[in-house]
């Protein structure tokens, strides 16, 4: 591998268009040269979710100018990248489709390598980015569309320890939001409510706490916020603060016990080694103070880092697409052929058990 590599990164899986340009030093040293994110959040608000046609299209009117933009704020053309990564999967097949023949139509112009990256992986390796972590550490992957606990061994060495059964944690925020009759996004809607309520309140279900197995569920404490807000009905807006403080502290406990367990695996796996411990947060829901504090209090307990990337990063974007790419350069990992196709489906680990069914798409993620 060269000593200096620069790589035109695009993620375009669900509501954000984003471009970026990343390069790596000799010394293995991550740098964003750029990075330029669009949100959809207004095109998609009225509906109370992402609205996949919308979000295909918007991809397609802004990727253009967000790819010229990101190469000029790098000062670097097209001529002077070394590879072009895009977001293969997993996530909204039109989304993909856009960004994904947008960087082949690119790669195949400039001559330059194609890296058909998975999306989980960008975030995955984000912290070796902004942290300069190394192998093996653990990653919580909390988003409205994952909630996954893995093992990361290296450059496409990935083990499943933990997913949910049911819903997202994310999905688990807008779904009772969208009840509340919050507005969307769910999450900070219902963290800013949280600050004015309760959280003692309503005893809601903290599901698969004390069970052995490091899966997360999310669907019966959905339903149990449900019923808890049909029995007073009609709600005041310190009823919605209530059950808000409520679901985030049992959202906080249920991760205290699931993570903890997992911090507990691997030292029992690794604690005889010379490895740095160290759990990492991403997704969009990593944001959310509580959880963070509570994870942060869980890891000094265990004596372990907690890395949470800048909240930029942690959300979807390009540079860790990008990075993803030049990890996978510094593996000598071969490159993509033009003829690689999207995937709506793509899980990390391809071993896992499937625990949320198979289509013709393959597994969920």
């Amino acid at each position: 591998m060269a000593t200096f590599l620069r790589i035109l990164g695009i993620e375009t899986s669900c509501d954000e268009t984003a471009a970026s340009v990343v390069a790596r030093h000799e010394d293995g040293r991550g740098e964003i040269l750029s990075d330029v994110v669009l949100s959809q959040l207004d095109e998609h608000s009225a509906y109370g979710g992402v609205v996949p046609e919308i979000a295909a299209r918007a991809h397609v009117e802004a990727l253009d100018g967000l790819i010229e933009e990101a190469l000029t704020r790098a000062n670097v053309s097209l001529g002077e990248i070394d590879a072009v990564a895009a977001t293969s999967g997993p996530g909204l097949i039109g989304g993909l489709i856009v960004g994904l023949m947008t960087a082949k139509a690119i790669a195949r112009a400039a001559g330059k390598p194609l890296m058909a990256i998975n999306h989980l992986e960008g975030h995955a390796l984000t912290a070796r980015l902004t942290d300069g972590l190394s192998f093996p550490y653990l990653m919580l992957l909390v988003s409205g569309g994952h909630t996954q606990l893995v093992l990361v061994r290296g450059v496409g060495e990935y083990e499943r320890w933990g997913t949910t059964i049911d819903d997202a944690l994310g999905e688990a925020f807008d779904k009772t939001a969208k009840l509340l009759g919050l507005p969307y996004p769910g999450g900070p809607a219902v963290e800013k409510a949280a600050l004015k309520g309760n959280p003692d309140r309503f005893s809601l279900p903290r599901p698969l706490v004390g069970e052995a197995r490091l899966d997360f569920s999310f669907s019966g404490l959905k339903t149990a916020v449900r019923q808890a807000a049909t029995e007073i009905a009609p709600l005041s807006d310190q009823d919605v603060a209530d059950i808000c403080a409520s679901f985030q502290k049992a959202i906080s406990r249920t991760l205290r016990d699931r993570i903890g367990r997992g911090l507990a695996r691997f030292k029992q796996e690794f604690g005889h080694l010379d490895v740095d411990k160290a759990l990492v947060v991403a997704g969009g829901v990593a944001a959310n103070q509580e959880i963070r504090r509570t994870l942060q209090a869980l890891c000094i307990e265990n004596g372990f880092r907690f890395i949470a990337p800048p909240l930029r990063l942690c959300t979807d974007n390009a540079a860790m697409i990008a990075w993803a790419g030049l990890e996978r350069m510094a593996e000598d990992l071969p490159a993509d052929g033009l003829d690689v196709a999207p995937r709506s489906r793509w899980p990390l680990d391809g071993q896992a058990k499937t625990l949320l069914g198979s289509g013709k798409r393959g597994a969920k993620a």
